[in-house]
This record gives C-alpha cells, sequence and structure tokens, in this order.
C-alpha cells in the first residue's frame, strides 16, 4: 500500500508562492504548522482568509484598508498640501511606522494602470509639494519625469526623498548610483 503526502506537498507549493520563500523554508514551516503547531497553523488561516475577505485597496490613495477610505485618507489632521507618491501600500505602512510623514499617500502600483486623471484630481486639492518615495533606478526616474510632465502647469512643487549613503555602511559596499547621488546631493557641514 502506498502512502502519499499529496496535502503536505499542497502546502509547501502553496508556501513557495510566497516572496522569499524557497523550497526549504517552505518545507520547514509546513512541518512545523502540521506536527508542532497546529493550534497556529488555524490561527495564521483563519487570519489570512478574514484579511483577504476585508482588505481593499482606498478608493482615494491605493493603499490598504477596510473600508471605503484608509485611516491616513480619513485622518482630517493629515497635510493636505503634502503628497506622498510610493510604488505599493506596503510602502505607506513603513513610511507610518516611524510617524515623522503627517502628509497624504498616492500608490502608483503599475504605471500602466496609473490614472492620471485621479492623480491630477489629488494633487489639485490643496496640494502644495509632491514628494517621490520611490526606490533609487533608471526606470524611477523616468516615471517621476514622467508625473512631472503630466502635472506641468500645476502649482506643486516636486521633491523626492533623499538619497546616498545609509548609516554605517562603508563607501566599498555602495553602488555606484547611490554613490553618485550622495555626492550630487551633498549637504554642508
Amino acid at each position: 500500500m502506498k502512502h502519499s503526502l499529496e496535502k503536505f506537498t499542497r502546502l509547501v507549493d502553496a508556501l513557495q508562492e510566497l516572496p522569499t520563500i524557497g523550497q526549504k523554508s517552505a518545507t520547514r514551516l509546513a512541518y512545523h504548522m502540521l506536527m508542532h503547531d497546529s493550534f497556529g497553523a488555524m490561527k495564521i488561516a483563519h487570519a489570512i482568509e478574514d484579511a483577504v475577505g476585508s482588505i481593499k485597496k482606498c478608493r482615494s490613495c491605493g493603499g490598504m484598508s477596510e473600508d471605503e477610505l484608509c485611516g491616513v485618507c480619513s485622518d482630517e489632521g493629515r497635510d493636505v498640501s503634502l503628497l506622498c507618491i510610493v510604488e505599493n501600500a506596503k510602502d505607506i505602512l513603513t513610511i507610518e511606522e516611524n510617524g515623522l510623514f503627517g502628509g497624504r499617500y498616492y500608490v502608483l502600483d503599475a504605471l500602466d494602470r496609473l490614472d492620471i486623471d485621479h492623480l491630477r484630481a489629488t494633487a489639485g486639492s490643496g496640494v502644495e509639494e509632491i514628494i517621490f518615495a520611490l526606490t533609487p533606478s533608471i526606470a524611477n526616474d523616468a516615471v517621476i519625469l514622467y508625473i512631472e510632465d503630466k502635472l506641468q502647469g500645476m502649482d506643486v512643487r516636486f521633491t523626492r526623498i533623499a538619497q546616498g549613503v545609509p548609516t554605517g555602511v562603508s563607501l566599498e559596499n555602495i553602488d555606484m548610483l547611490s554613490l553618485a547621488r550622495a555626492l550630487e546631493d551633498r549637504v554642508k557641514v
């Protein structure tokens, strides 16, 4: 009689679809959930099911929300003069974690799905500065130029987050683009 672990294999395959999870990690996670923490596994399964059924895109910024508007967009205390453009909704969570930014956001997700009219309407509602918080790359530089071109004529200042050498990293470990930007955007001491 042949014994099959088809359901275990399907679980491993499903876990491997997650970013940064390879075969070994997926097998380790599956084994742990099934053999050592079935209660924790059920808790995870229910949390995933609940989140998938409840989380959607904010109709204003494109961030994650359980309602039509996310907590940032519905917060009347936010500075509407500042609009931070990010690559994805996860970036909002990262920026909000430190509590240092009090403006609003706009999620790009993908340039081919960029609704310029919606971005123009958002920028036209009291925005004085658009801050690009995009990963430094040639492609994202092109995105910035494209958006600046499409919003040309609006009374808006365009800025980008500072780039360059991270604290505690030696120059030999810095890529050329970051080093060039650090030299270009140097500040007075």
